[in-house]
């Protein structure tokens, strides 16, 4: 072909979540990833905007792994026209089986939910972003690739996947296009982590596009026996507290892991048998996706650990209600992050009662209801009601499926010499920025870029990358803490506030200084129309 390269940052750029790349060499057009947006409202609104590109002239789609932050919105994608193959590893299209129809069963219950709530009585309903019928219409369109196979998209373009250690199927994916060698690192795990073998890849290419979650940090380095003490010492804390260990998890491999290490402490004679709930129907099914592949996993031990007796699967929303009237238990339930499904509705029964522990165990997102209460939040808003925030709120780092900052330049320091560009993305601001410093000094290319969603850039060999557009302002506007965060924040302790002023008439005075500044913005609005 010898035609130019061109790739243009969708998503995941200076913000951790909406993975999305698309490149264009000559009339070919590919898109790495195509992920979910999550976090603020102001943020998960991008989740709704038409794509900046026609989906139906895509040629392919190649996933690094299964996460939703980088595979919920091929449903999106395959209902406004796409109908190629969307290539991954095995192991993530068995995990897609149960994930993309979960992702649209959740769309459809989270917007019926929202459009009746009260608070929304006055306004348009809204449709869910795609349907379970879109996911497993996006499902029919996987197909599932070895390690290290190449795979032409076209005479001179074509790729192959290898083992980037953070869940189970996840892929970095190497690219050649005519001259030109890229490199997708995908989400890197940690060195010596669960079950899979250390991230690698070859070395030698003209860029680089590199994620950067934990790019500001440095966790210890813990083993998975010391981990395994670590959880321990909180099982046992917060079960002679007599409340409930509620854990925020994520269903696919953050679920498996804890049960691997509590099954493993079961069996060590290290902990009594505690009643442990996995209140996540998607987990359920993550978890007999590792269950066919446990033959191929590592640090499995010996005895019973997927299918421990101790070990309670919750299935209906019926169960998950039940649990409302436990004491000591320890109760997983999804997401993550606490933004949707069966966490939020133990966090409400949960967190006012100082007996219980809230645990968390994975990165929160700006702008997640998890990130509110691991900073210290006093109260929160969870689903339309003001929780007060009593119960013990505890954090073990050592969990992350994500490489910390020294395993990040130690992945990219193996993948040299880069003679073009080092992208960092997947990665808040911030954390991009320390990474990037570290990475200046360590000489880890000549030129390092750390793109906004929405630029776009020339890739050539041997040479720098060449910015081509800007990005867009009002999608990096979105990207961090919004409005819709200060305004919870606000509206939970306005009551308190006010009744901290002692004398009545003051409360009023306030609630009409209050009044007042709203309407002067108001007026300024007006004022504006009419000069125009």
């Amino acid at each position: 072909m010898g035609e130019s390269l061109e790739i243009t940052f969708h998503g995941a750029a200076r913000t951790v979540t909406g993975s999305c790349m698309q490149l264009r060499y000559g009339d070919l057009a590919v898109l790495i990833d195509c992920g979910l947006f999550q976090g603020s409202r102001t943020l998960e609104t991008l989740n709704r905007e038409a794509f900046p590109f026609d989906a139906s002239r895509l040629a392919a789609v190649i996933l690094s792994h299964a996460h939703i932050d980088h595979s919920g919105l091929l449903p999106k994608l395959v209902a406004e026209g796409y109908g190629g193959p969307i290539w991954c590893t095995s192991a993530t299209r068995d995990l897609l089986y149960h994930m993309l129809p979960d992702a649209g069963r959740i769309q459809e219950s989270e917007t019926e939910r929202r459009n009746r709530r009260a608070d929304r009585a006055d306004e348009e309903p809204v449709p869910p972003i795609y349907t379970e019928a879109d996911a497993m219409a996006a499902y029919a369109q996987t197909k599932g690739v070895e390690f290290e196979s190449w795979v032409a998209l076209a005479p001179d373009f074509r790729f192959r996947l290898w083992n980037a250690g953070h869940i189970l199927g996840s892929a970095s994916i190497e690219l050649e296009a005519g001259t030109t060698r890229l490199l997708f690192s995908g989400d890197v795990g940690p060195d010596h982590k669960a079950f899979h073998p250390d991230p690698t890849a070859p070395a030698g290419f003209d860029h680089v596009i590199c994620e950067s979650t934990y790019g500001d940090r440095i966790r210890e380095e813990v083993s998975i026996e010391e981990r395994r003490t670590l959880l321990e010492a909180e099982i046992s804390g917060a079960l002679v507290r007599g409340g409930n260990l509620v854990i925020p998890v994520f269903a696919l491999e953050r679920t498996q892991e804890l049960l691997l290490d509590i099954a493993s402490l079961i069996n060590a004679g290290r902990l009594p048998h505690p009643r442990v709930f996995i209140d996540s129907p998607l987990a359920t099914r993550a978890t007999s996706v590792f269950a066919k592949y446990a033959g191929h996993l590592e640090d499995m031990g010996s005895g019973e650990i997927f299918g421990h007796p101790a070990f309670h699967f919750m299935g209906s929303a019926a169960e998950s209600m039940r649990l409302n009237n436990l004491s000591g238990a320890i109760i997983l339930a999804a997401s993550g992050m606490c933004e949707a499904g069966r966490i939020r509705h133990h966090l409400r029964h949960n967190l006012g009662r100082r007996e219980s522990t809230i645990l968390f165990v994975g990165f929160q997102a700006a702008g997640t209801l998890g990130r509110a209460i691991v900073d210290g939040a006093r109260r929160v808003r969870i689903s339309g009601h003001d929780v007060a925030v009593k119960a013990q709120v505890r954090r073990i780092d050592s969990y992350s499926a994500h490489a910390d900052q020294d395993d990040i330049r130690a992945w990219i320091k193996a993948r040299r010499p880069i003679a073009g560009s080092l992208f960092l993305t997947h990665g808040e601001a911030d954390a991009i920025e320390t990474l990037r410093r570290r990475l200046q000094s360590d000489a880890a290319a000549d030129s390092i870029v750390t793109p906004q969603i929405g630029e776009r850039y020339a890739l050539a060999s041997g040479e720098a990358a060449r910015r081509l557009s800007t990005g867009r302002v009002n999608v990096q506007e979105a990207v961090e803490r919004d409005w819709q965060n200060d305004y919870a924040d606000f509206a939970t302790n306005l009551k308190r506030e006010l009744q901290r002023i002692d004398d009545a008439r003051e409360r009023r005075e306030a609630v009409r200084r209050m009044k007042e500044v709203l309407q002067s913005y108001h007026d300024q609005r007006g004022r504006k129309k009419a000069g125009h």
